[in-house]
């Protein structure tokens, strides 16, 4: 193949959000043959679906703009057409050809072509410029760029961008066109510096995907159902975020957890021991609310609210101070508690709560204290009784095994995994599969909102349970 009067199609997209979840907005094709521009095609698009306002507020595209613009089925054909017997040519070219190839797969059609990435080609051919996105990298070599963000000057300069290229000396540019174009090549579409062999290593089932720099330091950590497709679609992404992630990243790495939850519990261990730059979630630490019980110096039981980063040595924690509140003030009302000593008052004078009146007289001296902290400690019991002991069993790495994850008196241990051969005669032995975790207030969260999804009790083992047939 002459690489400098092949015929190319330089191809930018505006979508509505990332390759999994987006629809496109609009499209420009630039056709290019012996090194001369010879058609520009440029449409909008009707996503059928609504356009974020950060989209719009990054593309200038509306919802009122496209609202009369033709679906994509509508002009399937002209970009079969346009694109046909060409090499299909990007910057960041899995993000567009993502997202042509997965609107043709709504239309039950297939979307093949040899695809070259400006990145890259300039990565390997103008090398040591300081930013390889688009506008800086357009800057950085004389090349206009108004209304970025747009398909059709987006389009434009890119074409420019990739003309540049061809003009190279052609002895330097044919081993990196030869080697790009080389389907069988992972390094023509993965990102500069990910090694093709982490990459095929990733499988296709639930766990935690680990992006890392040079040195192994982890960038990125997350959780996804499918793995590889999880990560594909980090390196598909058009966002700065994810050009700057997948820039920075040399290896790629996972753990597999056979199931969601799994997942995203080891997801949000991770992101407390490793801070990875790239994660925005669950790094910033989270106030709990402990209700706490001591004796004063007259000898009265009390219960107090303190607000700590820490999830132990409390009565109960709770996550959000409305809720440690009411539950302070249902416990009061059910036993007939003193507002003023269960920090619901603060007074030096006898209670006056405007919506608890039962108090029997303890913070006035008319009441023995004995007797109340009898009824103080029944509500330490209430509390108590609240705070579970049992196993959430779920889907293992292999048909083989299962999962078990450990919650100790409400209280988040950790999780493990175990052959469903395994003989299981005590609540204590799943112990010994467990490995441990700190408990805090992301996985506290994510286990309640699993068993409220899931209210099934087939995924539950409490120990009054017969073990016996624990995982038939």
């Amino acid at each position: 193949m002459n690489f400098k009067t092949a015929k190319y199609t330089v191809v930018d997209v505006e979508t509505t959000g990332n390759v999994n979840q987006g629809r496109m907005t609009e499209i420009c094709i630039i056709t290019i043959e012996n090194n001369i521009i010879t058609d520009v095609y440029s449409s909008l698009i009707n996503p059928q679906e609504n356009i974020p306002r950060n989209i719009t507020a990054l593309t200038g595209i509306t919802n009122e703009i496209v609202a009369d613009a033709p679906k994509f089925k509508e002009i399937a054909a002209t970009i079969q057409q346009k694109t046909e017997g060409a090499i299909f040519v990007a910057h960041n070219v899995n993000f567009d050809f993502g997202f042509l190839k997965k609107e043709f797969e709504f239309l039950g059609e297939k979307f093949s072509r040899k695809k070259l990435c400006t990145v890259r080609l300039s990565r390997k051919l103008l090398p040591g410029l300081p930013s390889y996105s688009l506008g800086r990298l357009c800057r950085s070599v004389g090349i206009s760029l108004e209304n970025a963000h747009r398909a059709e000057a987006d389009t434009r300069a890119t074409a420019t961008l990739f003309l540049k290229v061809l003009a190279l000396d052609a002895e330097t540019s044919f081993e990196v066109f030869k080697h790009f174009l080389n389907k069988s090549s992972r390094e023509a579409t993965l990102p500069p510096n990910i090694n093709s062999a982490d990459f095929e290593k990733l499988p296709a089932t639930p766990g935690m995907y680990l992006f890392k720099d040079k040195a192994g330091k982890i960038l990125y950590v997350g959780k996804a159902k499918n793995i590889k497709s999880r990560v594909l679609s980090h390196i598909y992404s058009k966002t700065q975020t994810s050009i700057n992630l997948c820039t920075a990243t040399h290896h790629l790495d996972f753990v597999a957890t056979g199931n969601e939850l799994c997942a995203l519990l080891l997801e949000a261990d991770y992101i407390r021991q490793y801070y990875p730059q790239f994660n925005k979630a669950q790094k910033r630490p989270i106030n709990t609310y402990q209700i706490i019980s001591y004796k004063d110096r007259r000898g009265v039981l009390q219960l107090a609210l303190g607000k700590t980063k820490n999830t132990s040595d409390a009565v109960f924690t709770l996550y959000n101070k409305i809720a440690a509140i009411e539950l302070l003030m249902q416990l009061c009302e059910t036993h007939n508690l003193c507002p003023r000593y269960c920090a619901l008052q603060i007074t030096n004078e006898p209670c006056s709560h405007y919506t608890l009146k039962d108090c029997k007289g303890v913070c006035s001296g008319t009441e023995d204290i004995e007797i109340y902290n009898l009824r103080v400690t029944a509500a330490l019991a209430q509390i108590e009784a609240v705070k579970e002991t049992y196993i959430i069993k779920d889907k293992g790495r292999t048909l083989q095994e299962s999962s078990i994850i450990l919650v100790e008196k409400g209280e988040y241990k950790g999780f493990g995994f175990i052959e469903n051969t395994e003989t299981i005669t005590s609540f204590e032995d799943f112990s010994s599969y467990i490995t441990k975790y700190k408990n805090t207030y992301h996985t506290t969260k994510l286990i309640s909102g699993f068993i409220r999804k899931n209210t099934s009790e087939r995924n539950m083992i409490r120990p009054s349970m017969e073990l016996a047939n624990a995982f038939d």
